[in-house]
């Protein structure tokens, strides 16, 4: 059995992904989705507190 390991064994790291620089566009489409995902958020606690269950929009 020499020469044999024995048990799983461990995978290779991955490379870590460079950082990419976020122009004024890339920043202005964050803030966009962000101000959406709230405004949604918003939406479905109001739907809730109407009526007590999840209101689709």
């Amino acid at each position: 059995m020499s020469g044999r390991q024995g048990g799983k064994l461990k995978p290779l790291k991955a490379p870590k992904k460079d950082k990419k620089d976020e122009d004024d566009d890339d920043l202005a489409l964050k803030a966009k989705k962000k101000a959406e995902a709230e405004a949604l958020k918003a939406a479905k606690e109001k739907g809730r507190l109407k009526n007590g269950s999840l209101v689709a929009i």
